[in-house]
């Protein structure tokens, strides 16, 4: 039995936010691997949003879906933040063997570690270090080239999964970070307990934030989520 594995990266960003585990997991199979780029996402510089909506997206996801599954016996998903909002889409309408949910934005915005964030970035501009500010330059382009019509049809995306999530059945493994600033700690819980799949697994990053494919313990949960991959 062949397998495949589908990865789709999150709102506003590319490929590079499961870059690491997309690299971890080649490393160790011979898994057919599909890297969907989402139409006016990429790199930072390559963002051109502007007129693109949810059904693009979903629909995306789709084609990328049964393109793989023309090549392969199993396939298996896994979505990082929007991306885990569709993997859970694509989970309900096809025959997913295993979903893998990164950061899943099934609710979004934690007002209270985003709040904690913005004081870390208030300070470092105090004291002259905001260049050195991860977060802050991780955000500061999409401030200015994400247009709000665009985070309307992110929101549309979530809102048109979000009744059908408790009829997922496939076995799933969730990451959340704690200290994720977009999408609140509290929505791992949420989906394990929405969930009907048989086999649920979920792992908290302790110091893990948004873009939880380069937390300090990635290779730790990588491990766990390949032998997950790997159970019958």
């Amino acid at each position: 039995m062949s397998t495949g594995i589908l990865f789709l990266h999150g709102f506003s960003g590319g490929p590079y936010e499961v870059q690491p585990l997309v690299d971890f997991l080649q490393q160790r199979t011979t898994w057919e691997v599909s890297i969907l780029t989402f139409s006016g996402h990429g790199e930072a510089e390559e963002l051109a949003m502007k007129g693109y909506k949810a059904e693009h997206w979903m629909m995306e996801a789709e084609v990328a879906y049964r393109n793989l599954k023309k090549k392969v016996d199993d396939v298996i998903v896994v979505g990082f933040s929007m991306g885990g909002v569709i993997a859970m889409y694509l989970a309900i309408r096809y025959k997913v063997k295993k979903l893998v949910l990164l950061s899943a934005a099934a609710k979004y915005i934690s007002p209270t570690q985003l709040i904690k964030d913005i004081r870390l970035m208030a300070e470092d501009f105090m004291h002259h270090q905001l260049g050195d500010n991860e977060l802050f330059a991780r955000y500061k382009f999409k401030f200015k080239h994400v247009p709000l019509s665009a985070t309307v049809e992110f929101t549309r995306v979530v809102q048109k999964t979000a009744p059908y999530i408790q009829n997922i059945k496939c076995p799933t493994f969730i990451v959340q970070g704690k200290l994720d600033g977009i999408v609140p700690f509290s929505t791992a819980a949420y989906l394990q307990n929405l969930l009907q799949s048989s086999e649920k697994r979920l792992y908290i990053s302790e110091q893990g934030k948004h873009h939880i494919c380069y937390s300090d313990d990635c290779e730790s949960w990588f491990q766990k989520v390949f032998q997950f991959l790997n159970d019958a």
